[in-house]
């Protein structure tokens, strides 16, 4: 069984799909980090360095099962065919984590698409020329902004994933915060792309958020300040980060992120 964080009614299920280095050295992808900041970060997630120095990231995504039904964040690298091929470790293994969950794709209802990059995005869509939905009883959903700007966040994405999600009428578009039919709360957190979202989830005075790449490193965890060299806009990412993280003070926040070491992470 994956590992999994049970929240009021809700089982968080950690879903992996792969492992392997980001494609640049990690001081380019943070250039305003510091030498004590990135010693702190390694203290607190020392496995997301590999023994040759690179920056070593999992790749995740998140089932929400409930009474309600499954909710699916995100779908990961993909099958090896798929659109991350060019640089993620494919083929992913999101097929069999769901399987060791005891979640086949026809019983997810619900796949929230944090945002269209190909890490995010694999499983979506599979079968190449005749593509189809992998999960064929979902509603798909993304934000109205990110389908906007996809010829400039990821153009490949239209005819391998939204367009063939709008045949079969299964993609939603959302604008802005909304609520999911499960319970849980699908969260605009833009500035990584001009769309990205996240997703809540609350009981009492805990509550989930699946971060997507709201955050892609703990150094953005000790430091949400810290620009990422892939934010298309690094201060209105900023301001989404901040939001998640200090907003919730009141209470215990999880965060559940695809690329840190650790699936759940408690502030």
């Amino acid at each position: 069984m994956p590992p999994s964080l049970q929240v009021g009614p809700y089982t968080v299920i950690a879903l992996a799909d792969g492992a392997g280095p980001f494609f640049s050295p990690r001081a380019e992808a943070f250039p305003g980090a510091t030498t004590e900041q990135w010693s702190a970060a390694d203290r607190f997630d020392p496995g997301a360095l590999d023994v040759e120095g690179r920056w070593w990231l999992q790749f995740r995504a998140f089932a929400i099962r409930s009474d309600r039904g499954v909710t699916l964040v995100d779908a990961g690298i993909g099958p090896a065919e798929g659109p991350a091929a060019s640089w993620a470790p494919v083929p992913g293994a999101l097929p069999a984590s769901l399987a060791s969950a005891g979640i086949e794709p026809s019983d997810v209802d619900t796949v929230v698409l944090t945002h269209l990059h190909t890490d995010h995005v694999g499983w979506a869509v599979v079968g190449g020329e005749q593509a189809r939905p992998f999960f064929p009883n979902a509603e798909y959903l993304l934000q109205q902004a990110e389908f906007e700007a996809i010829e400039d966040v990821n153009p490949q994405l239209r005819s391998t994933v939204t367009d063939p999600l709008r045949k079969t009428d299964q993609l939603r578009l959302l604008d802005g915060d909304t609520p999911l039919r499960g319970g849980e709360r699908v969260l605009a957190t833009p500035g990584h792309t001009p769309g990205h979202q996240s997703v809540l989830i609350a009981s009492g005075r805990e509550q989930v958020a699946v971060t997507g790449d709201l955050l892609v490193h703990a150094i953005q965890l000790l430091h949400p300040e810290l620009a990422y060299a892939h934010e298309m806009d690094p201060e209105q990412a900023r301001a989404s980060r901040e939001r998640v993280l200090h907003d919730w003070a009141a209470g215990t926040l999880h965060l559940a992120t695809p690329h840190l070491t650790e699936p759940f992470l408690t502030r």
